[in-house]
């Protein structure tokens, strides 16, 4: 979801990269008009917070907490219209494994979360996000982004296509995400079905777009941190970042 996810008119992205096995999980939002400044300032001031509240024996309860009081505090301007820019309570931050790019622990942007605490040598995506709609996003239609499940075991495919296209997903992808476009550049054709009957099986994970209340604008800020001995590095800050 971009700026203007959910309308036509003033538009906007967000843009993710990441690192093959040590992921480096991070997102910002892109747009091209001054009003949508302060929804975008919101998500970077509350990610902020959240990378200045963790640490080794940081609560992720109490994280989620102070995330919510910055994020919550912007406003925005639209149309004549005021809107208090609210956390999606439904998106949430996570530790981050070796070629598992959603691990064990979840960081939430609201409070109430669980009082787990961080620990020594942990990776973490610190991310957020913010809404000018009820701040609860649901799947929307026409997903092309798909992930292998990492904790899957051995499950016995009958379909022939769908076994090749899983030897190839191994092959090219692993456990990392990946989209429709890729599989394709890898030389698959006719593989939807076969695609549909993997994430049936609970092999492949489908990832929709997600959407909050039509007309609403989203904005999101993410970074990656590890947990070090003696300090927290942010794996994804530039110097324009």
């Amino acid at each position: 979801a971009g700026v203007s996810s959910q309308s036509t008119g003033s538009s906007g992205i967000n843009a993710e990269y990441g690192v093959n096995g040590r992921i480096i999980d991070c997102a910002w939002t892109v747009h091209f008009n001054p009003k949508f400044d302060p929804l975008v300032n919101a998500a970077k001031a509350a990610t902020n917070m959240g990378i200045k509240c963790a640490g080794i024996d940081a609560r992720l309860n109490e994280i989620g907490e102070a995330i919510q009081e910055v994020m919550e505090s912007y406003e925005v301007e639209l149309d004549g219209n005021t809107y208090q820019v609210k956390c999606i309570r439904n998106l949430n931050g996570h530790s981050i494994e070796p070629y598992k790019i959603h691990a064990g622990k979840t960081v939430p942007i609201i409070k109430g979360g669980e009082a787990i605490k961080m620990e020594e040598g942990e990776f973490y995506a610190i991310e957020t996000f913010g809404s000018t709609g009820k701040g609860m996003v649901h799947d929307d239609v026409d997903c092309s982004h798909y992930m292998k499940n990492f904790d899957i075991g051995h499950v016995p495919i009958r379909i022939n296509r769908a076994k090749g296209l899983l030897n190839s997903i191994n092959k090219n992808f692993g456990t990392l995400a990946f989209c429709k476009r890729w599989v394709e550049r890898a030389g698959e054709t006719k593989y939807l079905l076969a695609l549909k009957h993997l994430c049936d099986l609970g092999i492949v994970n489908d990832y929709p777009p997600l959407v909050d209340q039509k007309g609403c604008y989203t904005a999101q800020m993410e970074h990656t941190i590890v947990l070090r001995p003696t300090c927290k590095e942010v794996l994804s800050r530039g110097d324009d970042y």
